[in-house]
C-alpha cells in the first residue's frame, strides 16, 4: 500500500501524533505501523498512569507550559470520550524541618506555572486528607490525577481510524530507504518519498 505519511509505532505518542496530523491534513493518506498485534502494548500500557499537574518544571519553560495545558486537555478528552479517571490529588510531604523551605519553593514554582488549586497545609490537615500520613507540612496538589493511558491510546487509535487512517499491526519496520525523487509536478507534493519495508 502507498501512504502520504506513515508513523512508526502505535504507542500513545505515535497515535497522538497521527491523530493530530490527520485532523490537520484530512486530504492525505495516513498509516500507523506497529510491530505488535495491538496498539499501546509496551510502555503506553504499563506506566504509573499519573496525570501530572506541572509543579516541578522550571517556570516559563516549555515543559511547564505543556504539562499544565496537557493535564487540562487530558481531563477534557477523557470527559468527552467517557474514559474513567480519578482526580485524586497528591500530597508532597515535608517530614523534617529542613525540607520545609524546599516545599515552599515548590509551592512558589507551582504558582508561577499556573497549576490550579495548590495550597500549603499543616500536620492536622495532612491527617484529615490521609490518615496514615505524618508530616510537618505538605503541598496539596488537588489537580493531580490518574488514568489508564492504554485506554486513552486506544481511544486515539479509534479517532485516527474514524478519520480515515490505517493502523497496520504485526508490521515491524525493518528497513527504510529513499526512493527516487518525485517529479516537480507530483500531486502528493512529496519531494523525497520513503520506502518502508517489513520482514514479511
Amino acid at each position: 500500500s502507498s501512504f502520504d505519511v506513515a508513523v512508526v509505532g502505535a504507542g500513545i505518542v505515535g497515535l497522538a501524533a497521527a491523530r493530530e496530523l490527520i485532523q490537520r491534513h484530512p486530504s492525505l493518506a495516513f498509516a500507523v505501523l506497529e510491530k505488535e498485534q495491538e496498539p499501546a502494548h509496551h510502555q503506553s500500557g504499563h506506566n504509573s498512569g499519573v496525570i501530572h499537574s506541572g509543579i516541578y518544571y522550571t517556570p516559563g519553560s516549555l515543559k511547564a507550559k505543556l504539562c499544565v495545558q496537557g493535564a487540562a486537555l487530558c481531563y477534557k478528552y477523557c470527559d468527552q470520550k467517557g474514559i474513567p479517571y480519578k482526580q485524586c490529588g497528591k500530597l508532597i510531604v515535608a517530614v523534617e524541618h529542613d525540607e520545609i523551605p524546599r516545599l515552599k519553593a515548590l509551592y512558589e514554582r507551582g504558582l508561577q506555572n499556573n497549576v490550579p488549586g495548590l495550597k500549603l497545609i499543616g500536620a492536622k490537615e495532612i491527617q484529615e486528607k490521609e490518615p496514615f500520613c505524618r508530616g510537618l507540612m505538605a503541598l496539596d496538589s488537588p489537580y493531580t490525577g490518574i488514568v489508564d493511558y492504554k485506554q486513552v491510546a486506544q481511544s486515539y487509535a479509534r479517532d485516527f481510524q474514524e478519520a480515515g487512517g490505517t493502523i497496520l499491526t504485526d508490521f515491524e519496520v525493518t528497513n527504510m530507504e529513499m526512493a527516487k525523487e518525485s517529479s516537480p509536478g507530483s500531486e502528493d507534493g512529496l519531494k523525497y518519498p520513503v520506502i518502508v519495508r517489513n520482514k514479511k
